[in-house]
């Protein structure tokens, strides 16, 4: 009785496999790389305002602008970059 093979075989003409869930280490990477520009973006056109706020409240602005950018705006294109540097295909 022989068991099925647990990898599929490569077809030339067939798509390559989309890639899983990004280990912790790139989801890290990918965090850091939306976090910290938006981050400097955010305190370069609202620093001079952030000033003024105690630190609790000018993190609590902070947070409340940057945590949808970078959730909604930026780690679905670093997902879909990343998406495509696993699949493309070396000529």
């Amino acid at each position: 009785m022989t068991t099925p093979s647990l990898s599929p075989k490569l077809n030339p003409t067939s798509k390559p496999a989309v890639p899983g869930p990004p280990t912790k280490h790139q989801l890290a990477l990918m965090i850091w790389l939306a976090v910290f520009p938006t981050l400097t973006a955010l305190n370069l056109v609202l620093g001079h305002w952030l000033g003024t706020l105690t630190p609790v409240v000018r993190t609590f602005v902070l947070a409340t602008i940057a945590v949808p950018i970078v959730i909604y705006g930026l780690m679905p294109q670093l997902h879909r970059l990343r998406r495509r540097l696993l699949t493309r295909h070396i000529h």
